[in-house]
């Protein structure tokens, strides 16, 4: 958590957010949406997908490239696939047009898949998932990143995006487990405050503009590339992001919607994909206290950490004290 004494209420600082981006634009259903998922990222401590993307967004959606009143549309195609156009839209709010749908398949038939093209996810993504998984669902989503900045091994050039994914579970007794990561080493967000702070990254996180390997944050951004994590195999869920979230949804590969994408814009148009499981349909025994025993296992094995545990303690420590203000939000404050 940053060092800081002065605070503010989660619901002030969604206020504050949905003020700007409706000012920048933003429809009031696609404000309050995109507010409370910025606002939860910085609760949670995910600085680098919290208000420091608004101002991303303000820009994105004065381009006009982000249709901030765009009004998705959501249509069953089969009883479990869900087709949604988001219309150069927030993929949040399709997200959201799509819910009914795939609630409905859910209860019928046991899973639904959602399928979402033309949309802007510039956030992380667990905030999609966390609300699946609180209501008993297995979640998993994948968003094609945009612009590619992340050089596979043997690639002369970026040809992915950060393209990251993410998966949610129920657990009986506790919080959904929830991971969300980026399949580039880091997220060019993260990478990015680094560099604002001057510090340095680990080795292997990007190349210069030269292609040479850095630590250096600064020279990532300045026209360098990204590093999949995990080298081949990272680069290979890199690449089934890309076939999901893309080619499977209707949307742009990240190497096709850089040339649509104009100066000053941020978030980048491409698609998204959605798949929910209600565990239990199987017949096998309770999903969500098998998935408590695994975490105790892994737990009385030594492992202090477990996906999620710092985002749910950091927002534990908000909601007791408020979220700390830190320069980006000083700065959201005053315009």
């Amino acid at each position: 958590m940053p060092d800081t004494d002065e605070h503010i209420r989660f619901d002030d600082l969604v206020a504050a957010i949905d003020r700007t981006l409706q000012a920048a634009g933003a429809s009031p259903e696609a404000a309050s949406i995109m507010a409370r998922n910025f606002a939860g990222c910085e609760r949670d401590g995910a600085l680098s997908h919290g208000v420091f993307r608004v101002p991303q967004i303000v820009e994105t959606l004065n381009t006009g490239y982000l249709d901030g009143t765009a009004e998705p549309t959501a249509e069953a195609v089969s009883p479990t696939y869900i087709r949604v156009d988001a219309k150069s839209g927030f993929a949040q709010l399709a997200i959201e047009r799509a819910r009914p749908l795939a609630l409905q398949a859910l209860e019928q038939h046991g899973m639904a898949v959602i399928a979402i093209r033309d949309s802007h996810h510039h956030s992380a993504l667990w905030p999609d998932l966390e609300p699946f998984a609180d209501a008993g669902f297995v979640a998993i989503t994948a968003v094609t990143a945009g612009v590619p900045n992340t050089a596979p091994l043997g690639a002369n050039s970026p040809v992915y995006g950060t393209n990251p994914l993410a998966y949610a579970a129920p657990v009986a007794g506790s919080r959904p487990l929830v991971v969300d990561f980026a399949t580039s080493a880091m997220s060019m967000g993260d990478v990015t405050l680094t560099a604002n702070e001057g510090r340095q990254v680990p080795e292997g996180t990007g190349l210069d503009s030269e292609g040479q390997a850095t630590t250096d944050a600064a020279k990532i951004v300045a026209g360098g590339s990204l590093l999949p994590f995990g080298g081949h195999k990272g680069a290979a869920l890199s690449l089934m992001v890309e076939l999901l979230a893309s080619a499977l949804t209707g949307g742009d590969f990240s190497v096709e919607a850089a040339p649509g994408k104009p100066e000053g814009a941020a978030s980048t148009q491409t698609g998204q994909f959605l798949l929910l499981i209600d565990p239990n349909r199987g017949g096998s025994a309770d999903f969500a206290a098998r998935a408590a025993q695994l975490i105790g296992v892994l737990r009385d094995a030594g492992i202090e950490r477990i996906p999620a545990d710092r985002r749910y303690r950091t927002r534990d420590e908000a909601e007791a004290r408020g979220i700390p203000v830190t320069p980006a939000i000083r700065e959201l404050l005053a315009t």
